[in-house]
């Protein structure tokens, strides 16, 4: 990998790893089209316990945000309240009364899912449409994430890269290679395959929950090598998420470029990826009783348009 020429990276990978036209000229659902029925219901004979998992962060004014192309935490507004039913300002009959409240918030602003419309290359979005017809000010007109969410349930497997190569969390600018994916595999014995949605954990979260968010949001950050867009590709993975805000490791790994992995796995794998998931708890009770599989619910809020959404996934082992 020539670190002066991202350019030619990002074409060759893309050459190499494209999906278009794989499931048609119509298609809006990319790598979860691995994700079939029979895979489905593999992934749910994994409930064992029945022992279930958040694996989001909160959604308040406390998120990890700093104002980056104009990505704010969430601001949570109560419209009715206790105090206003208590007063009898609210009109109901014979005594009832009730809150209702509002969010205001980036869809991208803490736990969630990139669209296959949140990345283009030189204005191609996924399958090899056109950006500025397929994404306008109306939103994504084609792929938007509503598509999505009734297919993101299945068989999920947590790849602890930092518990087995950082003792718990990997510095920042560690780039995670499909060597080190592997070896994390072979240590949890578990295969990674057709159809599965992959958890990659960091430990990032866990020090910025720790030690304050710094430049989490943005910042560097261990995560994805460049180098793992052939593996991304070759193991038809449905989906792959990580703890950390870019999912990619930052800094880059050229000399000047910006997220080019998901240059590559958005717009030409058709890849379904989340960042910033809370997967600290699910990684403590792997690590306790070996088991690094299970299934898992991640649906998109069904917001038409919209090229990505927040998510509460939920494991359940």
């Amino acid at each position: 990998m020539n670190r002066a020429d991202p350019e030619g990276a990002i074409a060759a990978a893309a050459r190499t790893c494209s999906n278009w036209g794989r499931w048609g000229a119509d298609d809006v659902l990319g790598t979860l089209n691995f994700l079939t029925e029979d895979k489905r219901r593999a992934g749910a004979a994994l409930i064992r316990r029945g022992t279930s998992f958040s694996l989001s962060q909160r959604f308040d004014v406390n998120g990890p945000q700093k104002g980056w192309r104009r990505r704010t935490n969430p601001v949570h507004t109560m419209l009715d309240t206790g105090t206003d039913a208590a007063a009898g300002l609210q009109g109901f009959p014979h005594g009832i009364g009730g809150a209702d409240d509002v969010i205001a918030m980036p869809l991208q602003c803490s736990t969630q899912w990139d669209g296959l419309g949140h990345i283009f290359d030189h204005g191609k979005a996924w399958n090899g449409r056109d950006a500025a017809t397929t994404v306008t000010s109306e939103g994504d007109l084609v792929t938007g994430i509503e598509h999505m969410a009734a297919h993101v349930a299945g068989r999920a497997v947590l790849l602890d890269v930092g518990r087995v190569l950082g003792g718990g969390e990997l510095p920042d600018g560690f780039a995670i290679t499909e060597t080190h994916l592997a070896a994390t595999a072979r240590a949890h014995g578990v295969d990674v395959g057709r159809g599965d949605i992959v958890l990659v954990r960091t430990g990032q979260l866990t020090r910025a929950k720790r030690d304050g968010w710094g430049d989490y949001a943005g910042g560097p950050a261990p995560g994805l090598s460049f180098t793992t867009a052939s593996w991304l590709h070759r193991t038809e993975i449905a989906a792959i998420t990580t703890d950390t805000w870019g999912f990619e490791v930052r800094p880059n790994e050229f000399d000047h470029a910006f997220q080019p992995l998901h240059q590559v796995v958005i717009p030409h794998i058709g890849l379904l990826v989340g960042e910033m998931w809370d997967l600290d708890a699910l990684a403590e009770d792997c690590a306790a009783d070996g088991v690094h599989e299970f299934w898992l619910t991640a649906a998109p809020l069904p917001i038409t348009g919209a090229v990505g959404s927040p998510v509460n996934p939920v494991a359940v082992k």
